[in-house]
């Protein structure tokens, strides 16, 4: 009821022309708070409180063209919009100026541009600038790689809550980058992020329990964490998650489980799930033995260039297993993989070698010199 007596007087003063309540009663209705939420209401009464100078007004416009929001998607508009209000001061206009620099939405891509405008928001303490601007030194992107100026856009922004400026913390910690190695404050970072939802903080805390770094080594607790962050689609929680049931670390050994995350996750490309869930059909695992499923999975994870996978193809080719036999094919993989390093390859190259006449080995090492992992 107060709400909405509110909503009602916001009106009144909007109807008259003045800017701060025209601003207002669009944010009103764009949460919905003592009037329906109607983006198309919201739209009109920020624009005619833009058109008088609003710099708030104007900020919360671009959004709106930036989300399609009561209008046609338009970045080009949100970018007008969010120039106004960025020019004026206002830290959020600042900070989605500086991120369209960086997509290239609405205006032509231009780091420095994006930089400039991050730091302006940073300045100000803007939150989701300082995280952007920690990015964009630790990635180099637009400026000079440097984990020091990273490190502190992230700790400013980890202060403030932002998850992922916690978790990226925590990898630098982890890493050693712009900071000394830590693996107890990595931890401490990371359980920040995680208790927030972040999947990938989620993930690294999981990391940190599989291998005892900054915490004692504990398998259901790293099996708890990389559950919450499977649970979320994170494909890489989702293939350890597979390891832990197919191991039987941290629970009970269990293959259909290990077989359910490990597809999940080579369903969205992870090599190394393809690589596992192949060695399950090839060895039948839990599921019925199926040599033409474990050549899928194998080839995708060998294409790769997972050394494990390309051993298992070879296998495949080397006896006839769910493909022809063909030892071209066999020493091929044999080839790639043991230039990984793979002992399992190098030895089952020499065994095809000795069933091989010399032009076919020739013809089998210029196919693994001519072969190129192929991209995500």
């Amino acid at each position: 009821m107060m709400k909405t007596l509110v909503a009602l007087f916001v009106r009144l003063a909007a109807d008259q022309g003045f800017a701060s309540a025209q601003f207002k009663l669009g944010f009103l209705y764009l949460r919905g708070e003592g009037v329906p939420q109607d983006y198309e209401q919201a739209e009109k009464w920020f624009r005619l409180a833009a058109d008088q100078g609003s710099a708030e007004a104007q900020s919360n416009l671009g959004a709106m063209y930036a989300n399609g929001e009561g209008v046609p998607q338009d970045y080009v508009q949100a970018v007008r919009w969010f120039r106004l209000a960025a020019d004026k001061g206002i830290a959020l206009a600042q900070t989605n100026l500086g991120q369209a620099y960086i997509s290239g939405e609405g205006v032509t891509q231009n780091y420095e541009q994006a930089e400039r405008w991050f730091r302006l928001a940073a300045d100000q303490g803007d939150a989701q600038a300082q995280l952007d601007l920690g990015l964009m030194y630790a990635n180099g992107e637009g400026i000079s790689q440097d984990f020091e100026q990273a490190e502190k856009w992230f700790r400013l922004a980890a202060d403030q809550g932002i998850a992922e400026a916690q978790s990226n913390l925590g990898v630098m910690y982890a890493n050693g980058d712009g900071v000394p190695q830590d693996d107890v404050r990595a931890v401490r970072c990371f359980r920040l992020a995680a208790a927030q939802g972040l999947a990938i903080a989620q993930f690294n805390l999981g990391e940190a329990y599989i291998k005892g770094e900054g915490v004692p080594q504990d398998f259901e607790q790293a099996e708890k964490w990389f559950r919450l962050a499977a649970d979320q689609g994170f494909e890489l929680a989702q293939t350890s998650l597979g390891f832990l049931y197919l191991r039987g670390e941290g629970v009970p050994q269990d293959f259909e489980q290990a077989e359910k995350w490990f597809r999940l996750a080579a369903d969205q490309g992870s090599a190394e799930a393809q690589s596992n869930l192949g060695a399950m059909y090839a060895n039948g695992d839990g599921i019925p033995q199926d040599f033409e499923q474990a050549e899928k999975w194998f080839r995708l994870a060998a294409d790769r260039g997972i050394a494990k996978a390309q051993t298992n193809l070879g296998f495949l080719y080397l006896r006839g297993e769910g493909v022809p036999q063909n030892d071209v094919q066999a020493h091929k993989w044999f080839k790639l993989a043991s230039t990984q390093g793979d002992a399992e390859g190098a030895k089952n190259r020499d065994i095809a070698e000795k069933r091989m006449t010399p032009q076919q080995i020739a013809q089998a090492e210029e196919l693994a010199r001519n072969w190129r992992p192929k991209k995500e």
